[in-house]
């Protein structure tokens, strides 16, 4: 069933949650931000969405208020909030408590939590990621649990305390392991060389890991114990003395992690 909704926040998370939703049929009706300027200016691709920077939403005929926005941010504007009687208020953090909407003027409070790296502009597949769902009244958690249907094939029911392991898990998974590669393609342009030449190598290390398991796709001279090799690595950064010593706790992590 196509619902009214209003987004709550102009960034990332925003700009992909509401076109996925608005190509899944359903409204959005209203963009809230702190700048109207930018509200106004994100409300262009949404021909039945007002705009504004009012807190007063009493008046905005949604049923559905997500909030994407900042997670220092959420517990002040979600308290400041009015919201229409009934309406069902989630935010979209990771690792903030469902609690953080406690001062909300519903008490229809949740969390919508699509587990995904999100840039402005670029494209993602919703029907596949994960949405993370929990409720603190039943009318809540059916009200997001549909919506989230609406959008992916995958929806968990994952509380607050396990959604912060799970965000931990993915900074690890996604923020720790594109920050490597960008130390690699530092490396490589040191060298006259292209990051290129290691795509098929990461493409490869990504299919085993889902493949075999993590644990059992590790190669490499630290799995197998070849310190000489350790060695003459770490004496390549020398000059970098801060990615001599990542080089060397990740390596030494991973001697203990597989020493019998």
């Amino acid at each position: 069933m196509a619902q009214r909704i209003a987004i709550i926040g102009t960034g990332n998370v925003a700009w992909h949650l509401a076109r996925t939703l608005e190509n899944a049929g359903h409204l959005i009706v209203h963009i809230y931000s702190r700048d109207a300027a930018k509200a106004k200016n994100f409300g262009l691709d949404f021909f039945n969405a007002s705009t504004g920077d009012s807190t007063d939403l009493r008046s905005v005929d949604a049923f559905i208020f997500i909030m994407a926005i900042s997670d220092d941010a959420i517990q002040q504007v979600a308290q400041s909030l009015q919201l229409p009687e009934n309406a069902v208020l989630c935010h979209t953090s990771g690792t903030r408590p469902l609690l953080d909407l406690g001062y909300a003027s519903t008490e229809h409070i949740g969390v919508f939590y699509p587990l995904q790296t999100f840039s402005k502009g670029k494209r993602v597949d919703f029907s596949e990621i994960p949405i993370c769902v929990e409720g603190d009244t039943q009318f809540a958690h059916e009200s997001l649990t549909q919506l989230a249907h609406s959008i992916s094939g995958n929806v968990q029911e994952v509380n607050s305390a396990q959604r912060k392991v799970l965000h931990l898990a993915a900074v690890f998974a996604c923020n720790f392991t594109n920050h490597m590669f960008t130390i690699s393609k530092e490396i490589l342009e040191n060298g006259n060389l292209n990051f290129d030449i290691l795509k098929p190598l990461i493409a490869e290390t990504l299919n085993k890991s889902f493949e075999l398991g993590p644990e059992n796709a590790q190669t490499g001279p630290a799995v197998r114990g070849d310190l000489e090799t350790l060695d003459r690595q770490h004496e390549l950064l020398t000059n970098q003395p801060e990615l001599a010593e990542i080089y060397r706790q990740i390596s030494q992590h991973i001697i203990d992690t597989y020493e019998e």
